[in-house]
């Protein structure tokens, strides 16, 4: 995938109003993402990542306790889109916080598929996301979400509106 775009990259203390502006966005404004309790790990560009972590209002098999499948999605999806802000970022490395804040709303689900590979056991579980395309309307991203074991327990691949 190509990131390169004309002009300066923006400035350090640029980058960091930046990423803070995304971890704020992620974290608090997309609100259920905060009802997931997901938390940014990591902004790499390459595989960012996000963890939460497991919680009796998550559970949805009773008897096992494990990790209810629509919580699985909705993590993967939050983590996709996640993915493709990060890249969104460093695809215009000359835009201010701001302009590249702006670009996010509009961000959107396409299409997600979730394959259920395990049981979701854990105290808490981790998602990561690469991003394969991200062009001028659509952006494409591969999601994985391990156990604090490193158990994988499912994989996504989703498409988003991104203009």
């Amino acid at each position: 995938m190509t990131t390169a775009a004309p002009g300066p990259r923006r400035s350090p203390g640029e980058q960091s109003r930046l990423e803070s502006e995304l971890r704020t966005l992620f974290e608090h404004r997309i609100t259920f993402n905060e009802v997931l309790g997901m938390k940014v790990v990591s902004f790499d560009p390459s595989r960012p990542r996000v963890r939460f972590e497991m919680r009796p209002d998550l559970v949805g098999h009773y008897t096992y306790g494990r990790l209810h499948g629509g919580a699985i999605a909705a993590v993967l999806d939050g983590t996709g889109g996640f993915a493709l802000m990060v890249a969104m970022g460093e695809k215009h490395p000359h835009e201010s916080a701001a302009q590249v804040i702006q670009r996010f709303s509009r961000v959107g689900t396409i299409d997600l598929r979730v394959d259920f590979l395990r049981q979701g056991l854990g105290r808490w579980f981790e998602a990561s996301a690469q991003v394969t395309r991200l062009g001028g309307r659509i952006g494409s991203v591969q999601t994985e979400l391990h156990s604090d074991d490193g158990t994988l327990i499912a994989t996504g691949a989703a498409a988003y509106m991104v203009s």
